[in-house]
């Protein structure tokens, strides 16, 4: 299995802006091949900006790989650009093997 996650450092006072453009957000993961859970999460808040980050959960590195180069993912971040000023600079992207796995 593969997670991908992307840090977002939101502005403060821009949080219920950045979450409600994941509730309008078209997703088309349940349909991407190897695709299994995705998670928003909210963080911290710190002096400047509240940090969030989506989990997202894949069977494998390659199935990650092939949604990111396919029109469900352009399609998906077609309006990305159009509310940077909730941003505190870019997100921050971080992959990961998973080496172990324990459930309940």
């Amino acid at each position: 299995m593969f997670i991908a996650m992307n840090r977002f450092r939101i502005r403060k006072g821009c949080g219920l802006d950045f979450e409600a453009i994941w509730d309008k957000r078209e997703s088309n993961l349940p349909e991407v091949p190897g695709f299994i859970e995705f998670h928003l999460v909210r963080g911290p808040e710190y002096e400047d900006h509240i940090l969030y980050a989506t989990h997202v959960l894949w069977d494998s590195r390659a199935s990650f790989e092939a949604w990111t180069q396919s029109e469900a993912f352009r399609r998906s971040h077609a309006g990305a650009r159009s509310s940077r000023d909730i941003y505190v600079g870019p997100p921050q992207f971080e992959g990961f093997e998973v080496l172990r796995v324990e459930k309940k």
